[in-house]
């Protein structure tokens, strides 16, 4: 009598036996980061969700009692809107600049050859390598009244700069801060086209900007819309660019939300601008997703 073959071995009992011992190896391995996800992430924010519906005593602590939607309600109050609104316009002159100064420098890299290429995406990067605090300080120097920019202008017979603590700083520190994060998405979208259709679309008469806006911005916009949510979501919350380099007229949702739970001990409502502040980059995420993400 003739063995049996691994085929003919093989029961349903055996492909769900194993199909369960290589879930529980799936569970395991991800039990890490499920744990770290859930003590760092899930925990704090339904924290912050249960705080958003508590009440603050005359006294400035939080009372988790008598349940209420008032810090929800404050939200449309006018100062709350006008500093919304300074953030997101802040947030969208941003990611515009960014995406016009990343689109022909990410392009320039995706179209030289392998060692430029390597040189300058090192040289995009070596920002990461220091301190985004320190980077940051050291624009407050260079726009401050005494700074090298300042003085250059002096020698020159001009009037001193004053951009320090405006909402030009605060874009230029935001602008410098995230640029990176524009250049590398737009890069890799860049760097897996194919260039072979470019080349197509010039053989079938069409000029550069023709080939350019039928062929190259289609292919690479997956790189536009990663890149522009990476830059949109945070400086839309930020806050150590503007804590530094703004102002009291230049204070976003960053600077009101720590200010509601540090100097006016008001966590219910700092924890309702949060969930605000949340809501709004988890509806940019789903739209980057329906936007086609999913073809990175």
């Amino acid at each position: 009598m003739t063995a049996p073959t691994d085929r003919q071995a093989v029961t349903p009992e055996l492909e769900a036996a194993a199909e369960r011992a290589a879930s529980r190896r799936g569970v395991l391995i991800a039990l890490p980061s499920w744990a770290y996800l859930s003590l760092f992430f899930a925990i704090p924010l339904v924290i912050v969700l249960v705080y958003s519906f508590a009440t603050r005593s005359s006294t400035g602590l939080t009372q988790l009692r008598d349940w209420n939607l008032d810090s929800y309600a404050r939200l449309w109050d006018p100062l709350v809107g006008e500093i919304a609104l300074r953030s997101l316009l802040l947030a969208i002159a941003t990611t515009a600049i960014c995406l016009a100064v990343s689109y022909p420098f990410a392009y320039y890299i995706a179209t030289r050859g392998p060692t430029a290429r390597n040189i300058l995406l090192v040289l995009v990067m070596i920002p990461f390598w220091s301190n985004f605090l320190v980077r940051t300080y050291a624009w407050r120097v260079l726009l401050g009244t005494d700074g090298p920019l300042s003085q250059l202008t002096q020698a020159l017979g001009g009037e001193p700069i004053r951009l320090l603590f405006t909402n030009t700083a605060v874009l230029i520190g935001l602008v410098y801060g995230y640029l990176p994060f524009m250049v590398l998405p737009l890069y890799a979208a860049l760097e897996r086209m194919d260039w072979r259709l470019v080349e197509a679309a010039r053989d079938l008469y069409a000029d550069g900007w023709t080939a350019f806006r039928k062929v190259t911005w289609p292919l690479s916009r997956p790189g536009v819309i990663a890149g522009s949510i990476l830059v949109f979501i945070p400086t839309l919350g930020a806050y150590v660019t503007p804590a530094i380099l703004g102002g009291a007229r230049t204070t976003l949702l960053g600077d009101y939300i720590v200010s509601q739970f540090l100097a006016a001990r008001n966590q219910p409502f700092g924890s309702a601008l949060s969930i605000a502040v949340m809501s709004v980059m988890l509806a940019a995420t789903i739209l980057y997703f329906r936007s086609g993400a999913r073809n990175l």
